[in-house]
Parts: C-alpha cells; sequence; structure tokens
C-alpha cells in the first residue's frame, strides 16, 4: 500500500486584528442565532403536543406524552445553557482583546 500524496498548499491569508475580532463577534451572533431557532422549535414542539399551534386542532395529550415531551425540552434547554456558557466565555475573552490592544 503506498503513501498518500498530499500536495503542499499553501495559501496566504491576511486578516488584521480588527478583522480577527469582527469575525469571532460574528460567529458568536451567529451561534447565538442557531440557538435561538432551537429554542423556538422547542416551544413549537410543546404547542403541538399540547394541540395550541395556529391552525392546528385541539388534542388530548395523555400524562405520558407531557411527561415525555418535557423530558425531551429539558434536556435541550440544558445543552442550550451549556453552550451559551461556552459563548459567554468567548464573548468574555474577545471584550479583553478589545480592551488591551497590543502594541
Amino acid at each position: 500500500m503506498s503513501q498518500a500524496n498530499i500536495p503542499n498548499i499553501t495559501p496566504q491569508i491576511s486578516v488584521n486584528r480588527t478583522d480577527v475580532i469582527n469575525l469571532l463577534l460574528a460567529s458568536i451572533a451567529l451561534e447565538e442565532l442557531g440557538l435561538s431557532h432551537i429554542i423556538n422549535a422547542e416551544g413549537e414542539k410543546i404547542q403541538h403536543v399540547l394541540g395550541t399551534l395556529p391552525g392546528q386542532s385541539p388534542t388530548h395529550p395523555t400524562l405520558s406524552d407531557l411527561l415525555t415531551i418535557n423530558e425531551s425540552v429539558r434536556n435541550t434547554i440544558r445543552e442550550i445553557a451549556k453552550k451559551e456558557f461556552l459563548l459567554q466565555t468567548k464573548l468574555e475573552n474577545v471584550i479583553e482583546l478589545i480592551k488591551h490592544p497590543t502594541p
């Protein structure tokens, strides 16, 4: 078996400090946007089970249905909270970059 032949690729990427900060802030904003869509979907999931979505006929969920959906939403929100903590840390690091410019 022969070794893979990987070409030497050296792209020229040039970004300055301001570009880096802007890209980091944009990445945080896009992640927050994605999380907001997930939270909205979880709300719609609850509405679907309860039969309260616009245009949906009323449903009669069982206690088991309600407990299942509650656990599912709770788990998702728990994971979102973890991600929010990481995004807050990322934002605090970017703020430190802004406060303390390098020479």
